[in-house]
């Protein structure tokens, strides 16, 4: 599954699933360039790790519910490495709280970035991958999105329309050599299930099949191969990375 020679763009690369899909895609040859919305170390130490594997990088700062900053974060990318191959829309929120008790501006705040932020990344590098004649589009759902989950319907629906979104995009670009799938992470570990108590620990390990907490590796090795030639024949899926949740 090499990708040398390709270009990826990975929003939300600086930290966590992020950054384990960055240096992935680095390891097999891809140049990197990384989006990414808070901390700008998080991210440069992020493209130096990418530079260390022999890829070339570039992290930007970019709110991808910004139309006008996702569309100048793009054009940024073409004039650097000269095409876009890859995508892989990562960037997300939570906003957690109960359905009744729920803000207005936080269900549209996880919308707008969630949902209407990988749609304005697929709309702009669209017409690079039509040029091309060549994409492979990743865009990051969740388990969430497959089953619900009790305090996150924002989360819920930002991530279930994430996989209506890769259908839809699926079906209108395969005849242009652009596959677009989406792969669901299910309970990771990241620093925010790290610093869960114990007993919230073990709840979410019974829901686990597998019994574990999956690692970023493992979700980013699933990226990587919708990203090679190896899925070419491979477009409008939904591949669940959860220790078996979703099944």
């Amino acid at each position: 599954m090499e990708l040398t020679g390709r270009t990826a763009v990975v929003t939300g690369g600086s930290r966590g699933i992020g950054r384990a899909v960055c240096l992935e895609l680095a390891a097999r040859g891809a140049n990197v360039v990384l989006c990414y919305a808070g901390s700008e170390a998080a991210a440069q130490e992020t493209a130096a790790a990418c530079e260390q594997r022999g890829a070339k990088a570039l992290a930007l700062r970019c709110d991808v519910s910004d139309a006008q900053a996702v569309k100048a974060m793009m054009k940024q990318a073409v004039s650097a490495f000269g095409r876009i191959d890859i995508l892989v829309n990562n960037a997300g929120i939570t906003r957690d709280g109960f359905l009744l008790m729920m803000k207005e501006a936080d269900f549209d705040a996880v919308l707008d970035t969630n949902l209407k932020g990988t749609y304005l990344c697929l709309r702009a590098v669209v017409h690079t991958m039509m040029k091309q004649g060549y994409g492979r589009i990743v865009n990051i759902s969740s388990v969430t999105g497959l089953r619900g989950n009790a305090g996150q319907a924002n989360y819920a629906a930002s991530k279930a329309g994430v996989i209506g979104l890769t259908k839809s995009a699926a079906r209108e670009l395969a005849s242009k050599n652009i596959t677009v799938n989406a792969v669901a992470p299910g309970f990771i570990e990241t620093d925010m299930t790290a610093a869960l108590p114990q007993e919230n620990r073990q709840a979410l390990l019974a829901q686990i099949p597998a019994g574990r907490l999956g690692q970023v590796q493992e979700v980013a090795r699933a990226v990587a191969f919708l990203a090679s030639d190896d899925a070419a024949y491979i477009t409008g899926q939904v591949l669940a990375v959860d220790g078996g949740m979703a099944m």
